[in-house]
């Protein structure tokens, strides 16, 4: 049977991912190249509600799948780095 949230969590992972991605390597360039500080208004806003939806679900998928609290912090640490969160999709499916 596979755990609900570590299956959510899963999905944020690589939701998040890609917004992280789209504001630092399309939104900032729009606005420091071509002077359009609205996308970053725009696109940093719905990254920030995913990223905080990322740490909900990290905690409660944490809790119900019981995975050790070192695997937390490399699923949170991962998430700061570009591309950081597409690696640890294979660790995530292990918890399922």
């Amino acid at each position: 049977m596979k755990n609900e949230n570590v299956v959510k969590f899963g999905w944020i992972n690589t939701i998040e991912g890609y917004s992280y991605l789209a504001l630092v390597f399309i939104a900032m360039p729009m606005k420091y190249l071509l002077g359009i500080a609205m996308a970053v208004k725009i696109v940093g806003m719905i990254h920030g509600i995913l990223f905080v939806l990322f740490c909900l679900l990290l905690t409660k998928a944490w809790q119900e799948a019981k995975w050790p609290f070192k695997e937390t912090i490399i699923f949170f640490v991962a998430s700061l780095i570009p591309f950081g969160t597409f690696f640890t999709k294979n660790r995530i499916k292990t918890y399922e």
